[in-house]
């Protein structure tokens, strides 16, 4: 386990363990290292560059997006391949991103969930799913399928119109006998996103994924929800909202999602909102950065160094260098904001705007399970005297989001092919590790 930012007090946790006789290292020392696991519609995001004849040939609207069925989707995929016009396949879906870049970055384990063809032929998209997913990131958990997993087809044309094909495959057919109880109630985090709660009568990943919550709200186990799309949520917000309140922990949204969900079109007043069905926000804005929102006990709260911001909730960022606490654990509790602008202004190209919420979930999840790890390795240090959520405050979970998420914007994949650069001195110890 990887620990985010730079941190050089008692509390970051030792490469080694010394014996407090001889002291010297114990070879026999076993850390215990938490896992996160998610939910996800496994699909790869194939583009290429075509001419206006083939969208014609295959009888799809140009400049739209629509959905084909299987038969078409493989015809599609093996004219494309014969012409050699693929330019990327990536591994898709908001989760599978998410655990991939989780796994970057704390170079330890997650787990996926869900469906994956059984027959795999070399360089086929099922096959580059698994090479374009980190190696910690655990797959023996999935579903095998007699047929294809989703893709999601971005075709180009000469004038840089851009066409996309959707095709579900057989993602949406996880069933509750891949569901593991143990495997969910000993994880640190459970993820999922809106796009599997919702599909025909013939998919049963919405039931697969609602056993999983199930097991997670049992035991405390955090649930994470991404919404993944205004979309989707503008259909029934009530739903989601009665959906959230009831099984979610931690939110992760945009300012377009979190408008859809709570009415509310300022993005702070909308994390706000949405405090009153969790415990934890993430909401990023695009241009304007991203935001945290969530709770902590009055007696921990901890007074930013930073400049106060005005806003529509007055000197929101005061205590914005506490850490984040379940509401349930908080003998008075106080709500708790945070704010970053884009690193570094942003980058000078956005090459993919696709997965970058995802990398800021990942950054988070990353300390969450760090929090974890140190917890059940170092019991009793004092940094656990606050039941915290997170290792870090909210002010140093927006840094790392922030990073992370820049990382992202800056190359063609939503997934990350390494970790941070080594020394970034946007990424300093927080306040409460001083």
């Amino acid at each position: 386990m990887k620990f985010p930012g730079q941190r050089k007090h008692k509390h970051y946790f030792p490469v080694d363990q010394k014996h407090p006789l001889t002291n010297k290292i114990s070879e026999d020392v076993v850390y215990k290292h938490p896992y996160i696991v998610g939910i996800d519609q496994i699909l790869v995001d194939i583009t290429a560059r075509v001419g206006t004849e083939f969208i014609e040939d295959f009888a799809l609207e140009k400049g739209m997006s629509q959905v084909i069925d299987n038969d078409k989707a493989e015809a599609l995929y093996q004219a494309l391949m014969a012409n050699g016009l693929i330019e990327h396949q990536f591994a898709g879906g908001t989760v599978g991103n998410t655990l991939h870049n989780y796994s970057v970055l704390a170079d330890d384990r997650s787990v996926l969930l869900g469906v994956m063809s059984e027959n795999i032929q070399i360089g086929s998209y099922a096959y580059r799913y698994l090479c374009n997913t980190s190696s910690r990131v655990d797959l023996d958990h999935l579903q095998p399928v007699a047929g294809p997993v989703g893709r999601c087809f971005t075709l180009i044309t000469e004038e840089g119109e851009r066409t996309f094909a959707i095709n579900a495959g057989l993602m949406n057919r996880l069933t509750e006998e891949f569901v593991d109880e143990n495997l969910i109630k000993d994880a640190s985090a459970l993820v999922i996103s809106a796009y599997l709660m919702r599909g025909s009568e013939e998919d049963t990943i919405a039931e697969a994924t609602m056993k999983a919550v199930k097991y997670a709200n049992e035991v405390g186990v955090p649930v994470v929800l991404t919404l993944g799309t205004k979309f989707f949520i503008e259909q029934d917000p009530q739903w989601w909202r009665d959906f959230i309140n009831e099984h979610v922990t931690i939110l992760a949204m945009n300012e377009e999602e979190g408008e859809a969900l709570t009415g509310e079109s300022e993005t702070l007043i909308a994390a706000d909102k949405a405090l009153e069905w969790v415990d934890l926000v993430l909401c990023t804005a695009g241009p304007v950065g991203l935001y945290t929102a969530g709770y902590t006990d009055d007696q921990y709260k901890r007074e930013t160094e930073h400049a106060l911001l005005p806003t529509p909730i007055p000197e929101f960022n005061r205590y914005e260098f506490s850490r984040p606490m379940r509401k349930a654990d908080c003998e008075n509790p106080i709500k708790i904001y945070s704010h970053i602008a884009p690193y570094m202004g942003g980058p000078d190209e956005i090459k993919n705007t696709n997965g970058a919420g995802d990398g800021a979930l990942s950054a988070l999840l990353h300390d969450i399970s760090a929090n974890v790890f140190h917890a059940e390795n170092v019991p009793d240090s004092s940094k656990h005297r606050q039941h915290a959520l997170s290792y870090s405050s909210f002010s140093q979970i927006c840094k790392y989001a922030n990073r992370v998420s820049y990382e992202v914007l800056v190359q063609h994949s939503p997934r990350l092919s390494r970790g941070l650069p080594e020394r970034e001195e946007n990424l300093e110890e927080s306040y409460w590790d001083r």
